[in-house]
Protein backbone atom coordinates (compact mmCIF):
# COMPACT_ATOMS: atom_id res chain seq x y z
CA UNK A 1 0.00 0.00 0.00
CA UNK A 2 2.19 3.20 -1.55
CA UNK A 3 1.55 6.24 1.20
CA UNK A 4 1.79 9.83 1.38
CA UNK A 5 4.41 10.43 3.96
CA UNK A 6 6.39 8.30 6.23
CA UNK A 7 3.83 7.27 9.32
CA UNK A 8 1.04 6.88 7.03
CA UNK A 9 1.31 3.25 7.52
CA UNK A 10 -1.49 1.17 7.93
CA UNK A 11 -1.96 -0.25 11.36
CA UNK A 12 -4.33 -3.93 10.39
CA UNK A 13 -5.18 -4.77 7.33
CA UNK A 14 -9.00 -3.86 6.39
CA UNK A 15 -11.62 -5.99 6.90
CA UNK A 16 -12.82 -8.47 3.63
CA UNK A 17 -15.90 -7.49 1.59
CA UNK A 18 -18.98 -9.90 1.03
CA UNK A 19 -17.88 -13.49 1.05
CA UNK A 20 -19.13 -13.95 -2.38
CA UNK A 21 -16.06 -11.59 -3.40
CA UNK A 22 -13.51 -14.87 -3.73
CA UNK A 23 -16.42 -17.11 -4.77
CA UNK A 24 -15.15 -20.24 -6.44
CA UNK A 25 -18.14 -20.50 -9.06
CA UNK A 26 -20.07 -17.23 -8.84
CA UNK A 27 -18.21 -14.14 -9.76
CA UNK A 28 -20.25 -11.05 -7.49
CA UNK A 29 -20.79 -7.88 -9.63
CA UNK A 30 -18.62 -4.39 -8.03
CA UNK A 31 -20.79 -2.55 -6.12
CA UNK A 32 -20.21 0.92 -6.29
CA UNK A 33 -21.59 3.70 -3.76
CA UNK A 34 -21.15 7.24 -5.66
CA UNK A 35 -22.47 10.05 -2.71
CA UNK A 36 -23.52 13.15 -4.82
CA UNK A 37 -24.30 10.87 -8.09
CA UNK A 38 -27.11 13.39 -9.37
CA UNK A 39 -24.44 16.22 -9.20
CA UNK A 40 -22.32 17.58 -12.12
CA UNK A 41 -19.25 15.68 -11.29
CA UNK A 42 -21.08 12.39 -10.08
CA UNK A 43 -23.59 12.21 -12.84
CA UNK A 44 -21.15 12.14 -15.42
CA UNK A 45 -18.60 9.45 -13.16
CA UNK A 46 -21.88 7.17 -13.13
CA UNK A 47 -22.78 7.11 -16.40
CA UNK A 48 -18.48 5.75 -16.96
CA UNK A 49 -18.84 3.26 -14.21
CA UNK A 50 -22.66 2.04 -15.63
CA UNK A 51 -20.35 1.30 -18.87
CA UNK A 52 -19.17 -1.64 -17.24
CA UNK A 53 -21.29 -4.40 -17.45
CA UNK A 54 -19.53 -5.94 -14.07
CA UNK A 55 -20.33 -2.45 -12.19
CA UNK A 56 -23.81 -2.29 -9.84
CA UNK A 57 -24.15 1.71 -9.00
CA UNK A 58 -25.86 3.03 -5.84
CA UNK A 59 -26.20 6.55 -6.01
CA UNK A 60 -27.03 8.56 -2.66
CA UNK A 61 -28.14 12.38 -3.35
CA UNK A 62 -30.18 14.55 -1.01
CA UNK A 63 -30.41 17.23 -4.58
CA UNK A 64 -29.48 19.81 -2.67
CA UNK A 65 -27.46 21.38 -5.95
CA UNK A 66 -27.65 18.16 -7.93
CA UNK A 67 -30.73 16.82 -10.02
CA UNK A 68 -32.61 13.38 -11.01
CA UNK A 69 -32.37 15.12 -14.18
CA UNK A 70 -28.82 14.05 -14.48
CA UNK A 71 -29.81 10.32 -14.36
CA UNK A 72 -32.36 10.05 -16.06
CA UNK A 73 -30.93 7.61 -18.39
CA UNK A 74 -30.23 5.22 -15.98
CA UNK A 75 -33.45 5.21 -13.69
CA UNK A 76 -35.12 1.70 -14.08
CA UNK A 77 -31.68 -0.17 -15.02
CA UNK A 78 -31.18 -3.53 -13.67
CA UNK A 79 -27.36 -2.19 -12.40
CA UNK A 80 -28.95 1.57 -10.92
CA UNK A 81 -30.20 2.40 -7.80
CA UNK A 82 -30.76 5.77 -6.29
CA UNK A 83 -31.69 6.67 -2.94
CA UNK A 84 -32.72 9.83 -1.98
CA UNK A 85 -30.35 10.06 0.93
CA UNK A 86 -28.80 12.92 3.48
CA UNK A 87 -24.87 11.59 3.94
CA UNK A 88 -25.26 13.56 7.52
CA UNK A 89 -27.24 10.41 8.43
CA UNK A 90 -25.78 6.97 8.38
CA UNK A 91 -26.23 5.23 5.36
CA UNK A 92 -26.66 0.72 6.11
CA UNK A 93 -26.21 -0.82 2.58
CA UNK A 94 -23.57 -2.88 1.53
CA UNK A 95 -20.54 -2.07 -1.07
CA UNK A 96 -17.36 -2.55 -2.31
CA UNK A 97 -16.23 1.07 -3.02
CA UNK A 98 -17.24 4.04 -2.28
CA UNK A 99 -17.25 7.51 -4.26
CA UNK A 100 -17.77 10.18 -1.97
CA UNK A 101 -18.54 13.27 -3.91
CA UNK A 102 -21.41 14.43 -1.81
CA UNK A 103 -20.96 18.57 -0.88
CA UNK A 104 -22.37 21.88 -2.37
CA UNK A 105 -19.03 22.68 -3.85
CA UNK A 106 -19.90 26.09 -5.37
CA UNK A 107 -19.61 29.91 -3.29
CA UNK A 108 -23.25 30.59 -3.75
CA UNK A 109 -24.43 27.55 -2.15
CA UNK A 110 -22.31 26.32 0.19
CA UNK A 111 -22.63 30.13 1.52
CA UNK A 112 -26.27 29.53 1.99
CA UNK A 113 -26.09 27.27 4.32
CA UNK A 114 -22.28 27.30 5.81
CA UNK A 115 -23.43 25.13 8.67
CA UNK A 116 -24.69 22.47 6.59
CA UNK A 117 -21.95 22.60 4.49
CA UNK A 118 -19.72 22.14 7.39
CA UNK A 119 -21.95 18.93 8.67
CA UNK A 120 -21.47 17.39 5.11
CA UNK A 121 -17.92 17.45 5.19
CA UNK A 122 -17.47 16.71 8.59
CA UNK A 123 -20.44 14.45 9.59
CA UNK A 124 -20.80 13.14 6.48
CA UNK A 125 -17.27 12.16 6.10
CA UNK A 126 -17.50 10.13 9.77
CA UNK A 127 -20.53 8.25 8.04
CA UNK A 128 -18.70 7.10 4.90
CA UNK A 129 -16.08 5.96 6.58
CA UNK A 130 -17.77 3.95 8.99
CA UNK A 131 -19.72 2.78 6.05
CA UNK A 132 -16.24 1.49 4.89
CA UNK A 133 -15.26 0.32 7.89
CA UNK A 134 -18.18 -1.73 8.39
CA UNK A 135 -18.01 -3.15 4.68
CA UNK A 136 -13.85 -3.12 3.90
CA UNK A 137 -14.66 -0.84 0.97
CA UNK A 138 -12.74 0.98 -0.69
CA UNK A 139 -13.10 5.16 0.13
CA UNK A 140 -12.44 8.09 -2.48
CA UNK A 141 -12.74 11.13 -1.16
CA UNK A 142 -13.08 14.24 -3.38
CA UNK A 143 -11.24 16.65 -1.53
CA UNK A 144 -10.89 20.51 -3.07
CA UNK A 145 -7.94 22.84 -4.54
CA UNK A 146 -9.57 24.97 -1.92
CA UNK A 147 -7.50 22.77 0.76
CA UNK A 148 -4.61 25.17 -0.17
CA UNK A 149 -6.47 28.36 0.40
CA UNK A 150 -5.08 31.54 -1.44
CA UNK A 151 -1.84 29.94 -2.10
CA UNK A 152 1.74 31.43 -1.53
CA UNK A 153 3.31 28.79 -3.57
CA UNK A 154 2.69 28.37 -7.15
CA UNK A 155 1.90 26.08 -8.97
CA UNK A 156 0.48 24.07 -5.86
CA UNK A 157 1.64 20.45 -5.09
CA UNK A 158 0.59 17.92 -2.55
CA UNK A 159 3.45 18.42 -0.30
CA UNK A 160 1.96 22.47 0.10
CA UNK A 161 0.30 23.31 3.58
CA UNK A 162 -1.61 25.79 2.20
CA UNK A 163 -2.89 29.25 3.61
CA UNK A 164 -6.26 29.23 4.58
CA UNK A 165 -8.36 31.86 6.47
CA UNK A 166 -10.77 29.81 9.37
CA UNK A 167 -12.91 32.03 9.83
CA UNK A 168 -13.83 33.46 7.10
CA UNK A 169 -17.34 33.52 4.49
CA UNK A 170 -16.25 30.56 2.29
CA UNK A 171 -14.29 28.71 5.79
CA UNK A 172 -17.17 25.98 5.97
CA UNK A 173 -16.25 24.70 2.63
CA UNK A 174 -11.90 25.34 2.88
CA UNK A 175 -11.96 24.09 5.78
CA UNK A 176 -14.44 21.38 6.00
CA UNK A 177 -12.70 19.60 3.15
CA UNK A 178 -9.52 19.85 5.35
CA UNK A 179 -10.83 18.18 7.96
CA UNK A 180 -12.48 15.72 5.85
CA UNK A 181 -8.88 14.41 4.15
CA UNK A 182 -7.84 14.83 8.90
CA UNK A 183 -10.40 12.04 9.07
CA UNK A 184 -9.58 9.72 5.81
CA UNK A 185 -6.20 9.56 7.14
CA UNK A 186 -7.00 8.77 10.49
CA UNK A 187 -9.49 6.09 9.96
CA UNK A 188 -6.45 4.67 7.35
CA UNK A 189 -3.85 4.70 9.85
CA UNK A 190 -6.32 3.65 13.01
CA UNK A 191 -8.49 0.73 11.10
CA UNK A 192 -6.80 0.09 7.88
CA UNK A 193 -9.11 1.37 5.73
CA UNK A 194 -8.53 1.66 2.04
CA UNK A 195 -8.48 5.58 1.20
CA UNK A 196 -7.63 7.51 -1.57
CA UNK A 197 -8.10 11.21 -2.04
CA UNK A 198 -8.35 13.43 -4.57
CA UNK A 199 -7.86 17.24 -4.68
CA UNK A 200 -9.80 18.24 -7.61
CA UNK A 201 -9.26 21.85 -8.90
CA UNK A 202 -11.46 23.98 -11.02
CA UNK A 203 -13.68 21.53 -13.29
CA UNK A 204 -16.55 22.44 -16.13
CA UNK A 205 -19.25 20.82 -19.00
CA UNK A 206 -22.17 20.04 -19.55
CA UNK A 207 -24.56 19.46 -16.65
CA UNK A 208 -23.28 22.45 -14.32
CA UNK A 209 -25.93 24.31 -12.69
CA UNK A 210 -26.43 27.49 -14.76
CA UNK A 211 -26.34 30.20 -11.71
CA UNK A 212 -24.22 28.68 -9.80
CA UNK A 213 -22.24 31.78 -9.56
CA UNK A 214 -19.21 30.04 -10.86
CA UNK A 215 -17.11 31.94 -13.56
CA UNK A 216 -17.54 29.27 -16.59
CA UNK A 217 -21.27 28.69 -16.02
CA UNK A 218 -21.80 32.41 -15.23
CA UNK A 219 -19.80 33.39 -18.81
CA UNK A 220 -21.80 30.78 -21.21
CA UNK A 221 -24.87 31.36 -19.72
CA UNK A 222 -24.54 35.28 -20.04
CA UNK A 223 -23.04 35.15 -23.45
CA UNK A 224 -26.00 32.90 -24.37
CA UNK A 225 -28.18 35.54 -23.11
CA UNK A 226 -26.31 38.17 -24.83
CA UNK A 227 -25.89 39.71 -21.08
CA UNK A 228 -22.38 41.29 -20.69
CA UNK A 229 -19.70 39.09 -19.43
CA UNK A 230 -18.78 39.91 -15.77
CA UNK A 231 -15.63 39.53 -14.85
CA UNK A 232 -14.51 40.22 -11.18
CA UNK A 233 -11.56 42.93 -10.31
CA UNK A 234 -8.45 43.00 -10.94
CA UNK A 235 -9.38 40.19 -13.84
CA UNK A 236 -5.98 39.11 -13.52
CA UNK A 237 -6.24 36.27 -11.20
CA UNK A 238 -6.05 32.86 -12.33
CA UNK A 239 -8.03 29.75 -12.78
CA UNK A 240 -7.12 26.58 -14.32
CA UNK A 241 -10.01 24.22 -15.81
CA UNK A 242 -10.39 20.61 -16.33
CA UNK A 243 -12.91 19.06 -18.34
CA UNK A 244 -15.25 16.69 -16.91
CA UNK A 245 -14.49 13.53 -18.39
CA UNK A 246 -10.62 14.19 -17.93
CA UNK A 247 -11.61 14.34 -13.98
CA UNK A 248 -13.92 11.73 -13.92
CA UNK A 249 -11.02 9.73 -16.09
CA UNK A 250 -8.85 10.88 -13.32
CA UNK A 251 -10.91 9.79 -10.22
CA UNK A 252 -11.23 6.42 -11.54
CA UNK A 253 -7.97 5.78 -12.11
CA UNK A 254 -7.38 6.70 -8.12
CA UNK A 255 -9.78 4.74 -6.70
CA UNK A 256 -8.70 1.70 -9.13
CA UNK A 257 -4.82 2.22 -8.36
CA UNK A 258 -2.46 1.86 -4.94
CA UNK A 259 -1.99 5.05 -3.60
CA UNK A 260 -3.36 7.11 -1.04
CA UNK A 261 -3.28 10.49 -2.54
CA UNK A 262 -3.72 12.91 -1.71
CA UNK A 263 -3.36 13.60 -5.63
CA UNK A 264 -4.14 17.04 -7.34
CA UNK A 265 -6.53 16.27 -10.14
CA UNK A 266 -6.88 19.40 -12.64
CA UNK A 267 -5.75 20.97 -15.66
CA UNK A 268 -2.31 22.83 -15.46
CA UNK A 269 -3.57 25.28 -18.45
CA UNK A 270 -3.91 28.26 -16.55
CA UNK A 271 -5.96 31.55 -18.01
CA UNK A 272 -6.75 34.92 -16.48
CA UNK A 273 -10.99 35.65 -15.87
CA UNK A 274 -9.91 38.67 -18.96
CA UNK A 275 -8.76 35.57 -21.27
CA UNK A 276 -11.62 32.73 -19.95
CA UNK A 277 -14.26 36.08 -20.78
CA UNK A 278 -12.07 36.77 -24.39
CA UNK A 279 -12.49 32.81 -24.98
CA UNK A 280 -16.17 32.94 -24.27
CA UNK A 281 -16.83 35.73 -26.28
CA UNK A 282 -15.40 34.55 -29.37
CA UNK A 283 -16.69 30.80 -29.43
CA UNK A 284 -20.17 31.81 -28.31
CA UNK A 285 -21.00 35.21 -29.15
CA UNK A 286 -18.82 37.63 -30.68
CA UNK A 287 -20.97 40.73 -29.92
CA UNK A 288 -21.38 40.07 -26.36
CA UNK A 289 -19.46 43.13 -23.93
CA UNK A 290 -17.27 42.66 -21.33
CA UNK A 291 -17.23 44.38 -18.35
CA UNK A 292 -15.39 44.68 -14.91
CA UNK A 293 -17.41 43.88 -10.96
CA UNK A 294 -16.02 44.31 -7.73
CA UNK A 295 -14.78 40.69 -6.41
CA UNK A 296 -15.98 38.31 -3.69
CA UNK A 297 -13.87 38.47 -0.42
CA UNK A 298 -11.09 35.52 -0.35
CA UNK A 299 -11.08 34.85 -3.50
CA UNK A 300 -7.86 33.03 -4.33
CA UNK A 301 -5.79 35.20 -6.99
CA UNK A 302 -4.03 32.39 -8.55
CA UNK A 303 -4.51 28.65 -8.94
CA UNK A 304 -2.61 26.27 -10.61
CA UNK A 305 -2.41 22.35 -10.17
CA UNK A 306 1.07 20.62 -10.07
CA UNK A 307 0.08 17.71 -11.82
CA UNK A 308 3.19 15.97 -11.72
CA UNK A 309 2.24 12.96 -8.83
CA UNK A 310 -1.12 12.34 -11.38
CA UNK A 311 1.27 11.85 -14.42
CA UNK A 312 3.67 9.66 -12.33
CA UNK A 313 1.61 7.70 -10.27
CA UNK A 314 -1.86 7.29 -12.57
CA UNK A 315 -0.24 7.63 -15.65
CA UNK A 316 -3.07 10.62 -16.07
CA UNK A 317 -3.16 14.16 -17.63
CA UNK A 318 -5.94 16.19 -19.22
CA UNK A 319 -6.55 15.84 -22.43
CA UNK A 320 -9.35 18.02 -23.57
CA UNK A 321 -8.36 21.52 -24.10
CA UNK A 322 -10.30 24.83 -22.85
CA UNK A 323 -11.29 25.96 -26.70
CA UNK A 324 -12.53 22.11 -26.90
CA UNK A 325 -14.98 21.99 -23.80
CA UNK A 326 -16.33 25.36 -24.12
CA UNK A 327 -18.61 24.47 -26.91
CA UNK A 328 -19.87 21.28 -25.70
CA UNK A 329 -20.94 22.90 -22.56
CA UNK A 330 -22.54 25.94 -24.37
CA UNK A 331 -24.51 22.93 -26.48
CA UNK A 332 -25.91 21.89 -23.41
CA UNK A 333 -26.44 25.02 -22.12
CA UNK A 334 -28.57 26.04 -25.06
CA UNK A 335 -30.82 22.98 -24.57
CA UNK A 336 -31.05 23.80 -21.30
CA UNK A 337 -32.00 27.48 -21.67
CA UNK A 338 -34.21 27.03 -24.41
CA UNK A 339 -32.11 29.20 -26.72
CA UNK A 340 -30.51 28.24 -30.08
CA UNK A 341 -27.61 29.85 -31.99
CA UNK A 342 -28.32 32.87 -34.23
CA UNK A 343 -28.29 32.07 -38.04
Amino acid sequence: MASNGNNHVSTKPPPEPSPLRKAKFFQANMRILVTGGAGFIGSHLVDKLMENEKNEVIVADNYFTGSKDNLKKWIGHPRFELIRHDVTEPLLIEVDQIYHLACPASPIFYKYNPVKTIKTNVIGTLNMLGLAKRTGARILLTSTSEVYGDPLVHPQDETYWGNVNPIGVRSCYDEGKRVAETLMFDYHRQHGIEIRIARIFNTYGPRMNIDDGRVVSNFIAQAIRDEPLTVQLPGTQTRSFCYVSDMVNGLMRLMDGENTGPINIGNPGEFTMLELAENVKELINPEVKIITVENTPDDPRQRKPDITKAKELLGWEPKVKLRDGLPLMEEDFRDRLGISRKK
